[in-house]
This record gives C-alpha cells, sequence and structure tokens, in this order.
C-alpha cells in the first residue's frame, strides 16, 4: 500500500530549480515582475474577498434572531 500525502509533498531543492529555469525559459527576465506583481494582485484579491465572506457569515452568526411569528390563515 503506498502512502499518498508522500505524492503532495512540496519540490525538493533540485525540483525548484528546475521550475525556476523553466520560468525563466517561458517568460524571460522582463516579463517575470509584471507576471509576479499580477500573482499578487491575484492572491491580495482573493485575500480580501475570502475575509469579507468570513466577515460576513460571523456577522450573520452574531445577529440576534427574530421571533417567527404563526402564519395567518384566511378562513
Amino acid at each position: 500500500m503506498t502512502n499518498h500525502l508522500f505524492l503532495l509533498s512540496m519540490p525538493g531543492g533540485s525540483e525548484w530549480i528546475l521550475i525556476v529555469i523553466a520560468v525563466l525559459v517561458l517568460f524571460g527576465g522582463k516579463k517575470i515582475p509584471e507576471f509576479m506583481k499580477g500573482l499578487g494582485k491575484g492572491m491580495r484579491e482573493f485575500n480580501d474577498a475570502k475575509n469579507n465572506v468570513k466577515q460576513e457569515f460571523e456577522s450573520g452568526l452574531n445577529e440576534p434572531q427574530k421571533p417567527v411569528s404563526a402564519p395567518e390563515t384566511k378562513n
């Protein structure tokens, strides 16, 4: 039986070097700062949205519950 956690592990030193070389070849030295700026902006927007959803959820839990009245029936 194989350990599935092993398949999800982080890359080691030599793998990171290969990843950096591949990124340099694909994007070139001039495009990397633009790419990283866009990546940072996307991560910041994601975190802001996540925090907004969390705040909305928590504020909804903290609201006092209104009593529910029985529906009126027509005769």
